[in-house]
């Protein structure tokens, strides 16, 4: 997964156990594409300011992921949701019986939600 996508799901999943700074700073950076400089001006504080306080954020994101995986279960369980799905959709072609159709549809919208 590309960083910049990994962040921003990261900040996402973790961001509020970061200090407010961190969040809205990672966000702007990563969600809004504002540069260090554009960030920096907002807030009044230097570019350099706002380049450590990425790098701190950025590295805690990265530490919660490392101990508690929330973002590597959630891929996996969409990974599987979606075969389940393929497999719905391959025994739904392979029958003709209407009400099998609609109870495998109903199955495929609610795994569908999920994803």
């Amino acid at each position: 997964m590309e960083k910049k996508v990994e962040l921003s799901v990261l900040n996402e999943i973790y961001g509020k156990l970061l200090t407010k700074k961190q969040c809205e700073i990672i966000n702007d950076y990563y969600n809004n594409d504002l540069s260090l400089s554009e960030i920096a001006e907002n807030n009044n504080i230097t570019r350099q300011a706002v380049r450590d306080i990425l790098k701190k954020g950025e590295k805690k994101l990265f530490e919660y992921e490392e101990k508690l995986e929330a973002m590597k279960r959630t891929l996996n369980q969409e990974k599987k949701i979606e075969k389940v799905l393929l497999e719905l959709t391959k025994i739904q072609g392979n029958y003709s019986d209407k009400k099998l159709s609609n109870i495998l549809e109903s199955i495929k919208k609610e795994l569908n939600c999920l994803v």
